[in-house]
């Protein structure tokens, strides 16, 4: 047993031996008195600074990071430190003053805070993903060329892809705005503005049409491809990108047997036109699932205007991108294929800008880490695609300048400085399409002009607006 004990200072332990003998064994704080050994402080007898540089070195880890000897008081009657043990064994009259000992013998330390995560780390497989789905439906071409008159039908359907281009840019910017408000209201958008985009492109594809080879043939290949765009955009939008490529699979058996098979006329026929119905199929389960979920009370409907620039951009796009095919259609190819990495460097880029606006404190260091970053993701997508330029034959300047300013103009977009991008785009493809025309052979000097002035100016857009750190934040 032991006798009491004043817990206060001044008491009546101040003027005599305080004597602890050993009792029954018991559990007790860590801060205890040794039970098998007699502890006696002489009154007037100073602090045991053994023994609280013996305390001060086992709580070195978290006194350290302490900016505040309140935070060290807190820390020790955490641990159960009674005022007994703070007299008798540490012979400091109370918490406070123990603690100022510790704050006082142990240097400041502040760790670094543990690395947060990057809200913007991309998802490297469906990115890659999306990159073949682009090019996917170009099979379709491939297995029916035979059986219709390409050269006759192609000014129509190239109309009716320029129109589905930026009805889709348009419509999936409205529906990614619904979807932040709720996966029904983007639902209800893409049930409304897919098919109206769908039919916009068939009338527009019948209209050129008229003008030498019929309406009947090149209305059922364009209102077959337009309704392949719409539904297809419907599905990325959605990320519903394995069912597409499910539903393209006998596309894709089809085309890897001509090389060793002639599947004839009925089957060149019947696999685009299955794969054309199952994308249809699952387009409509995804609509269902979407619109299935319960409406968002309260929400707001953007205003049309706000996706105005961004099919403005995608036929400013589709026109560059139109140019550079009439002279090398490999380059089309590997542009279409690129554009999964290009969305992948899209999200490295919002990732290592989050990164930079931690590591710096100064906005002029922040724009300089923002002039690395811009070019580090600029070389990493035009880099590769130099090889696959000379693979396929293509003008590799002419390609890396085109693929320069749809990146940046994509990456302008994602920070919502759509109506610039759009500008400088309508600008370059509308100075190379007005070259084009007066000079029937396309003109090799033209189109790498527009875009190399389009890409400068877009990267000097790039780095004003996403130059400051208040647009990362």
């Amino acid at each position: 047993m032991s006798g009491p004990i004043s817990l206060e200072p001044g008491g009546a332990d101040q003027d005599t031996l305080a004597i602890r003998l050993a009792g029954r064994p018991r559990r007790r704080p860590r801060w205890s008195l040794d039970d098998t050994t007699l502890a006696i402080r002489l009154p007037g007898r100073g602090p045991d600074e053994e023994a609280v540089s013996r305390l001060a070195a086992e709580l070195a880890d978290r006194v350290g990071p302490a900016v505040h000897a309140y935070e060290v008081a807190a820390l020790l009657e955490a641990e159960g430190m009674s005022a007994s043990v703070i007299k008798e064994r540490y012979g400091h009259p109370n918490l406070f003053s123990l603690a100022s000992a510790l704050y006082e013998r142990v240097p400041r330390t502040f760790p670094e805070p543990a690395p947060a995560s990057d809200p913007w780390r991309p998802d490297t497989v469906r990115c890659l993903l999306r990159g073949v789905l682009f090019a996917l439906p170009g099979l379709a071409y491939l297995l029916t060329a035979p059986l219709w008159n390409a050269a006759g039908h192609a000014p129509a359907l190239i109309v009716a892809g320029l129109v589905s281009w930026a009805w889709g840019q348009a419509l999936g910017h409205r529906a990614h705005l619904r979807l932040a408000t709720g996966r029904r209201e983007a639902g209800r958008a893409l049930l409304a503005g897919a098919p109206a985009g769908a039919a916009v492109a068939t009338a527009a594809a019948v209209l050129t049409g008229h003008q030498g080879h019929g309406a009947g043939p090149v209305t059922l290949v364009a209102a077959a491809q337009s309704l392949y765009l719409a539904a297809a955009g419907v599905l990325l939008v959605l990320a519903r990108e394995r069912l597409l490529l499910a539903a393209l699979s006998p596309l894709i058996a089809g085309a890897a047997l001509l090389p060793w098979w002639e599947p004839g006329p009925l089957l060149r026929a019947a696999l685009p036109l299955l794969a054309l119905l199952a994308t249809l199929a699952v387009t409509a389960r995804a609509l269902g699932a979407a619109l299935a979920v319960p409406a968002v009370p309260g929400g707001t409907r953007p205003r049309l205007v706000q996706s105005l620039p961004y099919g403005l951009f995608g036929l400013a796009a589709g026109v560059l991108v139109l140019l550079e095919g009439r002279r090398e259609p490999y380059a089309v190819i590997v542009l279409t294929v690129s554009m999964g990495p290009a969305e992948w460097l899209l999200y490295r880029y919002r990732g290592l800008s989050v990164a930079a606006l931690r590591a710096t404190a100064r906005p002029a260091a922040f724009l300089l880490r923002s002039v690395g970053i811009l070019a580090l993701c600029l070389l990493a997508y035009l880099l590769p695609l130099l090889p696959a330029a000379l693979l396929t034959g293509a003008e590799p300047v002419a390609l890396l300048l085109l693929a320069a300013t749809l990146w940046t103009a994509l990456l302008l977009q994602a920070f919502g400085t759509a109506w610039t991008s759009a500008a400088i785009c309508l600008a370059a493809a509308g100075g190379a399409g007005t070259a084009a025309l007066l000079r029937p052979p396309p003109d090799p000097v033209a189109l790498p002009l527009c875009c190399g002035a389009a890409a400068l100016c877009l990267a000097v857009c790039a780095l004003w607006f996403l130059g400051r750190p208040a647009r990362h934040a």
